[in-house]
């Protein structure tokens, strides 16, 4: 066979590398668009913990009296508490707050479909009374 006649051995990947080429387009996509996807739950407990703090420090920045200084001092004090006793909980079990979390998304949808149950069981009955009660109408012309 001739060089120009042979063909290249076909891609045995070709569609993996597709695919792949496609998700990592779609995700950075997704990035531009939205931002960077959250992170683990025991990341935005430490987030949230972090702004928290912050927010709680800027209340009480510029005290102008020395209860105000005790004030700060004790409030410092109860988020240093807090923070330290979380830490070590998030450190040694990451994914207990990803379980936790997932068990609460659960617990929510559980909770909207009773709601959303009740909800129609109570608005079907309520249109079926008011029609019964209502009774033949009439017209009453206003001219």
């Amino acid at each position: 066979m001739s060089e120009a006649t042979e063909r290249p051995a076909p891609d045995a990947d070709a569609w993996a590398d597709a695919c792949a080429e496609d998700l990592a387009a779609e995700k950075e996509r997704r990035r531009a668009q939205y931002g960077p996807p959250p992170g683990s739950a025991a990341e935005e407990l430490r987030k949230l913990l972090d702004a928290v703090t912050d927010k709680v420090a800027g209340i009480f920045d510029g005290p102008s009296s020395l209860s105000g200084l005790a004030t700060q001092g004790a409030v410092q004090q109860l988020i240093s508490q807090a923070k330290s006793a979380v830490e070590p909980v998030i450190e040694r079990n990451p994914e207990v707050f990803d379980h936790l979390a997932a068990a609460g998304n659960e617990l929510l949808a559980a909770y909207r479909s009773a709601v959303e149950g009740h909800e129609r069981r109570w608005t079907s009955a309520d249109d079926r009374k008011r029609d019964e009660d209502a009774g033949p109408t009439e017209h009453i012309d206003l001219d």
